[in-house]
């Protein structure tokens, strides 16, 4: 069984989780109703998507 010589530094432990941070969500404010809502999804309170009506609620 594989086992570590040397305890791993604080650093080099850091060094490798440097990737491992939680992205952004892109959250934008609606221009009809002020709402906000993710980019690139419709907003389902008024049915729109791009200025287009696209659900019927």
């Amino acid at each position: 069984m594989a086992v570590p010589k040397r305890k791993t530094t604080v650093s080099k432990r850091n060094k490798r989780r440097s990737h491992h941070k939680v992205s952004n969500t892109n959250v934008i404010e609606d221009k009809k109703s002020g709402e906000y809502k993710l980019s690139h999804h419709i907003d389902l309170k008024s049915g729109y998507y791009n200025g287009k009506k696209i659900l019927d609620i």
